[in-house]
């Protein structure tokens, strides 16, 4: 098999440390391995394959020879880099929400559009948001099979959806509750321990947030269909791994609770864990560590004709982020 000299930007992260995880679970045809990241953590080691690897800093010259560049650094780096990488003759694929909205951009779940991967006019393929991704993959037999008129969604996502600094922030401040001590909240505008806060990302004048609009305007281009009504609510809670998602759905057609239910037990990368009365449904202790998306409390929605309503829960740095960013990967080595 061909082997790919593989650079992961941002490295040293939440995400980027669960890219090389990945990378290696999937036994991704890597030759060379190369970790990148600001000046600031360059010489720690990060493990690829039961070896330490060194980390460099991250450079316009750092993409001679790479085949795939994962990048998960934040936006600014990925507007900076990306084309450069690109330009260098990497294929890359972006975990931040820089490049998802450029009509050049292919916009990839692997389960719903994989052929998109060969329309890369800038080399360079856009991973969702983590919320969007493992929805869209619960939707897409829903949509195949009958239709979808409209998406009303509320998310509860995991605080290591900020990065490593929030998760430091919830342990910290639960240690300091719990020992009577002053909350001081320096990542999120409150406390996250013991509390929602219905805030994800900057609001805009409409009174949505930019997350709330990400799954408006993501889930339409990956579905390529503008037809499809959506409105979200997102909010954070105190769990360190994992988003869980309640969305109603308006299908086109009718389909019943059971007909969901084969639908989503056939499907790729789904687990349908629903059976109430023994208290099995989608949680994320249940999701953690997997890539799989876990769909649960399957019920006809007794308010409207054509209604369903699921529960949706999958590790964001797993299907949210760096399980898609490989898959995305593995398709595209398909091409080369």
């Amino acid at each position: 098999m061909k082997k790919y000299n593989v650079a992961v930007v941002g490295a040293t992260g939440v995400v980027g440390q669960e890219m090389l995880k990945v990378l290696e679970e999937r036994n991704f045809p890597v030759e060379k391995i190369i970790p990148l990241a600001s000046i600031r953590t360059v010489g720690s080691r990060v493990e690829f394959r039961g070896k330490e690897v060194v980390v460099q800093e991250l450079k316009a010259d750092s993409f001679q020879d790479v085949q795939i560049a994962l990048f998960s650094a934040g936006s600014a780096v990925s507007e900076e880099y990306a084309p450069i990488a690109a330009k260098a003759g990497a294929v890359v694929i972006d975990n931040t929400a820089f490049y998802r909205m450029d009509p050049q951009v292919p916009l990839v779940v692997p389960e719903i559009n994989a052929q998109e991967v060969n329309n890369r006019p800038k080399g360079i393929i856009a991973n969702p948001n983590c919320s969007t991704a493992q929805m869209v993959v619960a939707l897409k037999p829903i949509y195949d099979a009958v239709g979808i008129k409209r998406l009303v969604i509320s998310t509860y996502q995991a605080v290591s959806g900020t990065g490593k600094e929030a998760i430091e922030e919830l342990q910290q401040e639960v240690l300091d509750i719990l020992q009577f001590k002053e909350i001081k909240p320096q990542v999120y505008p409150h406390q996250i321990a013991f509390n929602i806060l219905p805030h994800i990302d900057s609001f805009l004048d409409s009174g949505y947030s930019k997350e709330e609009m990400k799954m408006v305007n993501e889930t339409q281009k990956i579905f390529g269909d503008d037809s499809i009504k959506i409105t979200a609510t997102t909010c954070r809670v105190p769990v360190f791994y994992c988003h869980s998602e309640c969305v109603n759905i308006e299908t086109k057609q009718k389909i019943t609770a059971d007909e969901a239910r084969k639908l989503l037990s056939k499907a790729e990368n789904i687990i349908v864990a629903d059976d109430p009365q023994k208290n099995i449904y989608p949680m994320p202790v249940l999701a953690a560590g997997k890539n799989e998306t876990f769909v649960g409390r399957i019920r006809e929605d007794i308010s409207i004709d054509n209604g369903l309503e699921m529960f949706i829960v999958a590790d964001n740095l797993r299907k949210g982020a760096a399980f898609n960013a490989v898959q995305i990967a593995e398709e595209v080595i398909k091409t080369l």
